[in-house]
């Protein structure tokens, strides 16, 4: 069973392991750093649907099928189903995930869903109620962009500090046991919500940036950890300006992570040949990097821990239009790569 370090830190006896994972993707994703590396592209953002809202709910089913077909399982082996995305009741996820007729859970943590649905799944499949549970998390520009700010025929002006809201899907398969080499689930550690007052919804990186800070500090003490102690730290998606003033806030207690730290927004794109201003965002983003780039390049063994902090800006656009400020939230999951049966938590 998990046990609690300090106040949100759980670390697993019985680590839940990576079985499988997968990621879909869209035009400008396949066009990025990591086109090659997507399990299934879109280059007309549609999917064959018949609107941006069907093209989500589809590439999110076909993410989670495909990440169940890679480990050898079928949809009725899933015990639960952690998902999430960022519309109006979670319409990719409730709507686009019915054919696999799982116990589901709904999740929205806006671009931090990811690493919630990941620490839900791990619980239930170290608490021993699931043999196998899923996580999947879905983002589409179009779609976003309708709900969160403007339909696109407006064709309004970005600001530089604005990021990209990826059209992309991530989904991971959790078991109780699989043969090494393993990704293992070794921690987690959920977030606080920080509210910076941030009231510009074109700069989630500066609303999310202090979440993430806090986050590190908190799990770094109450783990008996330091920075140095992890190949790498993925956040996502804070983008140029928030990834900036992470490392200042973690400047006040001494902690730098600027050499071992990637953030997903600034892996997705690129950002000198795409014109994504400050950086990709969305709840995709962070998935779709986990699934397509992260992972599989710990399963090669270049990295052996390895932290992912999903971050999220808790935008509502009516709370927005009444002068309210965005608040932040960030979660943790802490990835270790088994080389052996005998290695322990």
């Amino acid at each position: 069973m998990a046990k609690l370090l300090g106040r949100s830190t759980y670390i697993f006896d019985r680590p839940p392991v990576i079985r499988s994972f997968a990621a879909a993707g869209g035009g400008k994703e396949g066009e990025g750093p990591l086109g090659e590396r997507f399990d299934l592209l879109s280059p007309d953002n549609l999917y064959g649907a018949d609107s941006w809202e069907q093209a989500e709910m589809k590439m999110q089913r076909l993410a989670l099928k495909t990440a169940l077909n890679k480990g050898g399982l079928r949809k009725g082996d899933l015990n639960i189903l952690f998902a999430g995305d960022l519309l109006n009741q979670c319409t990719g996820s409730s709507y686009g995930l019915r054919p696999f007729m799982a116990p589901y859970l709904g999740v929205y943590g806006a671009c931090s869903t990811m690493a919630e649905t990941l620490l839900l799944a791990s619980v239930f499949v170290d608490g021993g109620l699931a043999k196998a549970a899923g996580a999947s998390t879905s983002s589409h520009f179009c779609s976003a962009e309708r709900q969160y700010r403007y339909p696109l025929e407006y064709g309004s002006l970005r600001p530089p500090t604005a990021q990209w809201t990826a059209t992309a899907a991530g989904a991971v398969i959790l078991t109780a046991e699989g043969d090494c080499p393993r990704i293992e689930v070794r921690h987690a550690c959920a977030g606080i919500i920080e509210d910076p007052g941030v009231k510009d919804a074109n700069n989630m990186g500066a609303a999310m940036a202090p979440a993430a800070a806090c986050l590190l500090r908190r799990y770094f003490r109450e783990s008996a950890t330091a920075p140095q102690d992890y190949s790498r730290i993925f956040t996502g998606d804070l983008g140029t300006v928030g990834s900036a003033l992470l490392y200042q806030l973690l400047a006040r207690d001494r902690l730098d992570i600027s050499g071992m730290h990637d953030d997903c927004g600034l892996l997705l794109f690129d950002r000198a040949r795409q014109d994504v201003h400050a950086g990709g965002s969305g709840a995709g983003c962070s998935a779709a990097v986990l699934c397509c780039h992260i992972l599989p390049e710990m399963l090669a063994g270049r990295y052996e821990d390895v932290l992912f902090i999903a971050t999220g800006a808790l935008l509502s656009p009516t709370m927005v239009q009444q002068g309210e400020s965005i608040p932040g939230i960030a979660h943790l999951v802490h990835f270790h790569l088994a080389r052996s049966g005998k290695e322990g938590a």
